[in-house]
């Protein structure tokens, strides 16, 4: 129960610092492993929106390379790569995350946990760029 709190808690805290800031951040919380426990058994994550199967995973692998794996180069490729899909890798209801680091570590033969201890700039996780506005937000201002 105490981890089903702490974790509605991190969603809820997540939704409001994401509506007090225009840029986008890849949330930690998606290096956290989500195996169904508990209350989780009943609710079934959804299928990701993206598939991540058929991306090119060249801006990872061509400069996030062992046996050293540099931080520098392995977190601004993780970052070029991600911060696109920042939206559906956060949302913690789907298997984006999941997917695409399975993806990862296939094609890139990473490490378990590489990004994870590696990449790490605030208690927000990582700062994508900021991004051009959508659609959406356009059609609200007209």
């Amino acid at each position: 129960m105490v981890e089903f709190n702490r974790g509605f808690l991190s969603i809820f805290l997540l939704f409001i610092l994401m509506g007090l800031s225009s840029a986008t951040f890849i949330s930690d919380g998606i290096f956290e492993s989500h195996a169904f426990t508990g209350r989780n058994l009943l609710q079934a994550k959804k299928a990701c929106p993206v598939n991540f199967e058929f991306l090119n995973y060249t801006i990872i692998t061509s400069k996030c390379k062992g046996p050293q794996f540099p931080p520098d180069k392995c977190c601004s490729a993780f970052k070029e790569f991600a911060c696109p899909y920042g939206d559906q890798i956060n949302d913690l209801t789907t298997d984006c995350a999941t997917t695409m680091f399975s993806y990862i570590n296939l094609y890139g033969k990473y490490p378990p946990g590489l990004f994870a201890s590696e990449c790490l700039e605030g208690k927000r996780g990582l700062e994508c760029p900021a991004s051009a506005p959508t659609q959406s937000a356009n059609a609200d201002h007209m």
